[in-house]
């Protein structure tokens, strides 16, 4: 098994498609994580898994089958959940391990499977051709355009349900919309850095920044901020030195956080930060 590292060809656009995916995790992110929701882009990218090996089974091009396998997998436990009042983190461990089971399975119905069939949706993949890259841009700037004109209904939903059905907010539909975009998000994502690590651009930012910032819309722009930068710098450091780029991403991300961690804790910064808040 060998991970893929950045090519000097392939650079470009994996730093604009790889930009793209930062600033889209991170701003669906910011909502799943105050959620308490952190592991759910990891549930639906292991249920995308799970779409990603049927489609290799029946023959269909795996990407969109995992979307749909994603999304309508946890729209149907989210009806589920509100129905028989199961916990979020129970829907979490549902979603992840049967789409993981479910992936397994099928990857062994596959005649003549071989590992590099997956590898890429499991790991991310370095190469990234234009017409992939254009489908990213657009697809991120559709998202978050969304997001910039119901952010608003989102988050005062996230904080106080009650009080958002009150104010006549369609607390249902938000949750349902909020769905669909992570589990869109988490297919395009799985180019960048695959399913098994694709939670780390969803919490691992969020979390960095809300540790210094006092607002919602300071830890968003925090958020993306060390979502680029980790991207980025990933990037270069995987060409430089030949590793895996998706594993060059996520090992940024964490060093930010650790040394979020540090700086925190030597008192070099006095803000609160809104995790506080979000307790």
């Amino acid at each position: 098994m060998t991970f893929e590292a950045v090519s000097y060809e392939s650079i470009p656009h994996a730093l604009i498609s790889g930009i793209a995916i930062s600033l889209l995790c991170s701003a669906v992110g910011l909502f799943l994580v105050l959620r308490k929701f952190s592991l759910f882009g990891d549930a639906l990218a292991h249920s995308a898994f799970g779409g990603v090996a049927f489609g290799l089974f029946i023959g269909i091009y795996p990407l969109w089958i995992a979307c749909a396998v994603a999304i309508l997998s946890a729209l149907g436990l989210s009806k589920i959940r509100q129905k028989f009042d199961i916990s979020g983190d129970a829907i979490v461990a549902i979603l992840l391990s049967t789409g993981l089971g479910a992936g397994i399975i099928l990857v062994g119905l596959v005649e003549d499977f071989e590992f590099h069939d997956i590898e890429e949706f499991l790991f991310g993949s370095a190469i990234v051709d234009t017409q992939n890259v254009v489908t990213i841009l657009v697809m991120s700037v559709a998202i978050l355009t969304i997001l910039f004109f119901t952010y608003k209904k989102l988050l005062y939903s996230t904080f106080s349900e009650e009080q958002a059905k009150a104010s006549g907010i369609p607390v249902d539909k938000m949750s349902y919309l909020l769905i669909t975009i992570a589990g869109v998000t988490v297919i395009i994502s799985m180019q960048l850095v695959g399913v098994l690590l694709i939670s780390a651009l969803f919490v691992l930012p969020n979390v960095s920044a809300m540790l210094y910032a006092r607002s919602f819309k300071q830890t968003m722009i925090l958020s993306m901020s060390f979502a680029v930068f980790a991207t980025v710098s990933g990037i270069i450091i995987s060409y430089q030195l030949d590793i895996s780029q998706a594993g060059s991403i996520v090992v940024v991300a964490a060093a930010i956080f650790i040394g979020s961690l540090i700086v925190k804790s030597a008192g070099l910064v006095k803000t609160t930060g809104i995790m506080a808040k979000a307790r």
